[in-house]
């Protein structure tokens, strides 16, 4: 858009009808594919877009292979031996690092997912979690084709999710998931009627 406002700081390689946006920092060994959009202020490293790939602002790519149609950002953060599938999604605020996404599958909103293989068609619900590390060393996760993560959910790795697998939102799963099953880990919810004018009766007592 601005060549003036463009950083190129390697070797880069652009297909045709390529759009870079103001602020953009190309690092490394590039390559854009054709019909690529990289967004204002992204930055890319080591980074091979395929054809179609749209790069929305403020994201942070490194060391990443972005497949044909994939859409990331804005504010995404990629880190480091990624692969992203053809028609996937990585959305807004969420990290990659070690993680191979599969086909048309969509983590959109809020997520981290670290030392991850996960399959084609999945969907990765907002403020998904894999809790790769237990102090000490990494431990990976595999979720199979076709499974959908609900919101809010922690993935404590080593673990994995068989194909078409169900988990529910909020859930702390700890223990392998079959294909086709429904797991849900979470306390079963109370409520204690008037609770909230029993605590204000009690503030207005004087000793």
């Amino acid at each position: 858009v601005d060549p003036n406002r463009c950083d190129i700081r390697g070797s880069v390689q652009v297909g045709f009808d390529v759009s870079l946006d103001v602020g953009v920092i190309l690092e490394g060994e590039v390559v854009l594919g054709d019909g690529c959009r990289v967004g204002a202020y992204s930055s890319l490293k080591n980074v091979h877009l395929e054809s179609g790939v749209e790069i929305k602002n403020h994201c942070v790519i490194e060391e990443t292979l972005v497949q044909s149609g994939a859409k990331i950002g804005p504010f995404a953060y990629c880190r480091v031996g990624n692969q992203i599938g053809s028609n996937a999604k990585v959305g807004a605020f969420v990290e990659l690092k070690k993680t191979s996404l599969g086909n048309n599958t969509k983590a959109s909103h809020l997520s981290y997912l670290g030392d991850s293989k996960i399959g084609d068609f999945v969907n990765i619900g907002a403020g998904v979690i894999t809790c790769n590390y237990d102090g000490q060393n990494k431990h990976a996760t595999m979720i199979e084709s076709h499974t959908f993560v609900g919101a809010g959910v922690e993935l404590v790795a080593p673990i994995k999710l068989g194909k078409g697998a169900l988990i529910g939102a909020g859930s702390t799963i700890t223990h392998n998931v079959d294909s086709n099953a429904l797991a849900i880990a979470r306390v079963r919810q109370k409520v204690y009627e008037n609770w909230t004018q029993k605590q204000k009766k009690d503030e207005n007592v004087v000793d």
